[in-house]
C-alpha cells in the first residue's frame, strides 16, 4: 500500500484484517452453500429458487475476491485453507441436507441476516476512520441486504 494510503486508514489495521477474513470466509461459505444449494434444490419453484440461489452464489464469490484483494492492499494475507474458512468464519456453514426449496430458502436467509450484521459491524469499526474499507463494505453490504429480500420474497410467493 501507498505512503498515503497507508496514512487514511485510522484503524488498528491487525482488528481490521481479523475481520476482513472472517467476512472473507463467511463470503466462501456462503458461495458453497448456495452454489450446492442450487444443485440439490428439489420441490416448489425449484427452477426459480435453484436460479437465484446460483446468482447469489456468484455475488458472494465477487464479494470474496473484493475483500481479498482489500486485505492484500492493507499487507495482510487471506486465509488459505478450507479448514481456516470453516474455523474463522462467524456464520458458518449450513449443509443443504434437506433440499427442499423452502428449506433452503430459510438457511440462507438466515445466513444473509448474519452476513448483515457482520458488514454492520465492519462498517462501525471504520466509519470515519477508513474510506476505502468503508466504501468496499458499504457495497457489500448493500448486496446483502438486497440477497435477503430476494429469498424472502421467494419464501413469501410459496405461502
Amino acid at each position: 500500500m501507498g505512503t498515503k494510503g497507508k496514512a487514511i486508514v485510522g484503524v488498528d489495521v491487525a482488528k481490521l484484517l481479523d475481520m476482513l477474513n472472517k467476512a472473507y470466509a463467511d463470503e466462501w461459505l456462503a458461495y458453497y452453500q448456495y452454489w450446492v444449494g442450487a444443485k440439490v434444490a428439489s420441490g416448489r419453484m425449484r427452477g426459480i429458487v435453484a436460479g437465484e440461489l446460483e446468482e447469489h452464489a456468484n455475488e458472494e464469490l465477487e464479494h470474496a475476491q473484493k475483500l481479498v484483494e482489500r486485505m492484500i492492499t492493507l499487507g495482510g494475507t487471506p486465509l488459505l485453507t478450507p479448514e481456516a474458512l470453516l474455523k474463522e468464519s462467524g456464520c458458518g456453514y449450513d449443509a443443504p441436507t434437506d433440499p427442499c426449496t423452502k428449506t433452503l430458502l430459510k438457511q440462507n436467509i438466515k445466513g444473509e441476516q448474519c452476513a448483515i450484521a457482520t458488514y454492520s459491524k465492519l462498517l462501525d469499526f471504520v466509519k470515519d476512520k477508513d474510506p476505502i474499507t468503508y466504501h468496499l463494505v458499504l457495497e457489500i453490504l448493500e448486496d446483502e441486504v438486497k440477497h435477503e429480500e430476494d429469498l424472502e420474497s421467494l419464501l413469501a410467493d410459496m405461502a
